[in-house]
């Protein structure tokens, strides 16, 4: 008897939608498994689309998703344990949970009962990185065990942070969980490169049209600091290095939607990745209708 349902899949994959009616056919509630989804504030950016978690005019309960303030550097560690708060509590109500997400660790971190430390800054060592560009940044990364999440490094920032973890791992080697492992069903939203490509680029035409700038500029002016915001990557990154004047709007759109498309890829291949290390994700094509998902879903429960 599973514990959990995982849906995963990249970004554009739909995977929210099908969380969500998953969730009304099984009168359950969704975890939100997205390393950004859970700042205020950082709404179109961050595509909540919140309108997905209502169906048949029925809102669907959801968690992890707007707790921390923008500005804000949510991590692993606190999503491995605000995950176990919220995972009991749904659990409690005699409820089947639904994990829905694409950040790889947060997903991998939650059902391995991985134990996590909480690393602090390293002063020194960022020092010692900060005149780095971001491709000598990975190098450095990749020469370490891979414990955590290289699919969303795409600013010097993170880079550093993940290099910071890392080294700090090095020297504290964790000794027991303090989770146990999730025993979960897993399902993958398969979507081909040209459909997840297309849609991408559709995707950020319409969310420029909603505002997505106007939701940069509004952070700026609240105070949020432009390097934390470049912190955060894609979206985040790019608008703010226009609004900024570092960037032509030219360049801006053009540059970011490369840098989605290649987060996308970074995602499927550390899905694949999971597979290698003994997880079974059951891969269902992203064009196949919403009710043929959920039967094959409840075959497989």
């Amino acid at each position: 008897m599973y514990e959990l349902i995982t849906i995963l899949g990249p970004t554009a994959s739909g995977k929210t939608a099908f969380a969500a009616a998953l969730a009304y056919e099984l009168d359950t509630e969704i975890i939100s498994a997205d390393s950004r989804q859970v700042y205020r504030d950082m709404t179109i950016g961050t595509g909540k689309d919140l309108s997905d978690y209502v169906v048949h005019g029925k809102q669907i309960p959801y968690y992890l998703i707007d707790i921390c303030r923008p500005g804000e550097k949510y991590n692993v560690f606190q999503f491995q344990h605000d995950f176990h708060t919220v995972f009991a509590g749904i659990k409690a109500k005699g409820k089947l949970p639904v994990l829905c997400g694409g950040s790889g660790l947060y997903i991998e971190s939650v059902l391995k009962g991985y134990k996590l430390l909480d690393v602090p800054e390293n002063p020194a060592l960022r020092e010692r990185l900060k005149d780095k560009n971001l491709d000598e940044l990975e190098q450095l990364l990749a020469s370490y065990k891979k414990l955590h999440n290289k699919t969303e490094v795409d600013s010097a920032q993170r880079a550093i942070r993940a290099i910071e973890i890392e080294e700090f791992y090095l020297a504290r080697k964790p000794e027991k969980r303090d989770f146990p492992p999730v025993d979960s069903l897993i399902i993958g939203v398969d979507i081909n490169r040209e459909l997840r490509r297309e849609k991408i680029s559709r995707r950020l035409k319409s969310r420029l049209e909603e505002g997505m700038l106007d939701e940069v500029k509004t952070l700026i002016k609240s105070g949020i600091p432009a390097e934390d915001l470049i912190y955060y990557g894609l979206e985040y990154k790019y608008l703010t290095l226009h609004l900024i004047g570092k960037l032509s709007y030219t360049e801006m759109y053009t540059q970011l939607e490369t840098a989605i498309h290649q987060f996308a890829k970074r995602q499927m291949t550390w899905f694949r990745g999971m597979e290698r290390k003994g997880f079974a994700i059951h891969w269902l094509k992203a064009e196949m209708p919403i009710e043929e998902k959920i039967s094959y879903v409840k075959s497989l429960l």
